[in-house]
């Protein structure tokens, strides 16, 4: 990291520039191998002591500043807001790198799913009684409606048969 100072109404010593880089040696680990530049501005007036301190890093500029009565405890103050923002654009620059993608970006599979067939359902449609007809007049009955089928009961021998519609175009019955 390489050092600038300034110094307003005062001389800058070696031992305040010592104490920066004392305290910017705690962040190396922040400020690793990306050419970080630190403008240090120390300034007296009355009995107020300013620190600020303006960091050129990642493209981005990091600034804070401090009033204090030692100006010591003024710049030590100062750097302590620079690492706080430091720490907060490192972890939103990583964060913005470790992102996992969103499900609507990523490109879908080049086979086609078929939606799964929905079981059939029982419909309930009207009730009828069921009358006792002879075997032709429930073919008779069955050509009259629409319906594939006709549940009848058959008058000969009073048990319940059902006759239907063929594919072939004959009818099929069917006796218990």
């Amino acid at each position: 990291m390489k050092f600038e100072y300034t110094g307003r109404h005062i001389d800058v010593t070696p031992a305040l520039k010592n104490h920066v880089e004392e305290h910017f040696g705690r962040l190396n680990h922040l400020f690793d191998g990306d050419g970080a530049k630190a403008h240090v501005i120390i300034e007296v007036e009355k009995n107020r002591n300013r620190s600020e301190v303006v960091v050129n890093w990642r493209r981005e500029i990091l600034t804070a500043n401090t009033t204090d009565a030692d100006m010591y405890k003024s710049l030590s103050q100062t750097i302590d807001k620079i690492e706080k923002q430091a720490l907060k654009l490192k972890s939103k620059i990583t964060d913005k790198h470790h992102k996992v993608k969103k499900v609507s970006t990523i490109t879908p599979q080049t086979e086609e799913v078929a939606p799964t067939p929905t079981a059939p359902h029982i419909v309930n449609s009207k009730s009828y009684a069921v009358k006792p007809l002879t075997d032709e007049e429930a073919v008779l009955q069955l050509d009259a409606e629409e319906n594939q089928f006709l549940v009848f009961r058959n008058a000969e021998d009073e048990r319940i048969s059902v006759i239907y519609k063929r594919k072939d175009g004959n009818y099929g019955l069917i006796k218990p």
